[in-house]
């Protein structure tokens, strides 16, 4: 454990904290949707949790790399409005075929022989597309918090300067420390409880497969595998990809029956622990990512209870602490992005589509950013040719 610095143990709280508070509510209205009360709510947690949080762990200490895995944003924003007509159990059902789809495309090694034909400035440009909206998240705060996220800006710019690997932490002190004599630190609702798995046995309907898991699988891969490959590549990691989607689609399709609809590599999150706020040596970030797994671990332990203890922070700290963390994974992914002149428009456009979130039949922007920028590069280097 000595290896572990507070940095590292941070940038894996900052993880969590940032993946939790952006998307758990979404979660909950898909888990809603399909009739889950607050014990099978608290199940999906306990299921989610413990997929990400065995991944996290067993694939960073495995790769020796920042494995950062997440629930499928995207995915459970379908399920909200898709499962009309669907009972849990069939949905349960979806959620097998989705997760058994996600686990051949990787050990088939599908999915990673089309990443390789990805170029690096385009997915650099994804990559920071899809950041860019959480840098700007957290001077956008400003507006309804000036005096939290002006001050926690400022200990950031003294600490980059001073002590650049601890200025993360001392953001995210400085925001609880302010919010907590605000009275925005909502503390006094937390009671801990542990979350007790509820087990739903699934059954099989093609109506549920053709309209949840087929939507799901391809959503999962092309809005959260993607960019979350774009990630480690754009940080200067080159993991064997196959085995990593496999063991995400494997984990999911364990714990399905207990509400874990989809894993997958995270993007957003992930840059968090791959910065040199994570750690200032670079093999040793994947330390951030089994803190985060750990985390991630407490998080499904305590279910809904642990929903009330991330809730208890201001958004605004939430943003300001994710925007600051996320400025030099933002900055590299564009210097990435632009150094080739061959690729320079291409990723650009990859870049400006992705970071406009536009959402096509379903699928997010990382995917339609990542089509432009290739059809761009098609059109432009058989022009130049």
């Amino acid at each position: 454990m000595s290896r572990f610095h507070l940095s590292t143990l941070t940038a894996g709280f900052v993880t969590v904290l940032v993946g939790f508070t952006s998307s758990a509510v979404i979660v909950f209205q898909a888990a809603q949707a399909l009739g889950a009360g607050p014990a099978e709510i608290a199940s999906w947690m306990w299921a989610l949790g413990l997929a990400m949080g065995l991944t996290c762990i067993g694939l960073s200490l495995r790769y020796k790399v920042p494995v950062v895995t997440a629930w499928s944003t995207p995915g459970a924003a379908m399920l909200v409005t898709s499962v009309a007509g669907v009972s849990m159990p069939e949905a349960i059902g979806a959620f097998f075929v989705s997760a058994t789809l996600i686990a051949l495309a990787g050990f088939s090694g599908w999915f990673e022989r089309a990443m390789v034909k990805v170029p690096i400035a385009l997915a650099a440009a994804m990559l920071a597309g899809v950041l860019l909206r959480f840098g700007m998240g957290a001077f956008s705060a400003m507006h309804a918090q000036l005096a939290m996220v002006g001050a926690m800006f400022a200990t950031y710019l003294i600490l980059r300067r001073a002590l650049p690997r601890y200025a993360i932490v001392g953001v995210l002190a400085v925001g609880c420390a302010i919010a907590g004599v605000q009275g925005q630190l909502h503390l006094g609702d937390v009671h801990f409880e542990l979350a007790k798995p509820v087990f739903t046995m699934p059954t099989f309907s093609w109506h549920a497969i053709v309209g949840v898991a087929l939507p799901l699988f391809i959503v999962t891969m092309a809005s959260q595998n993607i960019p979350g490959v774009a990630v480690l590549r754009a940080s200067g990691y080159q993991p064997p990809i196959s085995p990593i989607i496999g063991w995400t689609g494997i984990a999911a399709l364990i714990l399905a029956p207990f509400g874990a609809f989809a894993a997958n590599l995270a993007a957003i999150t992930a840059a968090i622990c791959m910065g040199p706020e994570a750690h200032e040596d670079a093999n040793k970030r994947y330390l951030a990512a089994v803190a985060a797994g750990v985390f991630y671990l407490l998080v499904g332990l305590f279910g809904a209870t642990v929903g009330a203890l991330f809730a208890a922070f201001p958004k605004e700290l939430v943003l300001a602490v994710a925007g600051l963390a996320l400025i030099n994974t933002i900055g590299n992914g564009l210097l990435a992005a632009v150094r080739d002149d061959t690729q320079r428009e291409p990723a650009l456009i990859t870049f400006l589509v992705t970071a406009s979130g536009v959402t096509l039949f379903g699928i997010g922007a990382a995917f339609w950013g990542l089509v432009a920028g290739v059809i761009a590069m098609l059109v432009l280097n058989h022009r130049k040719g």
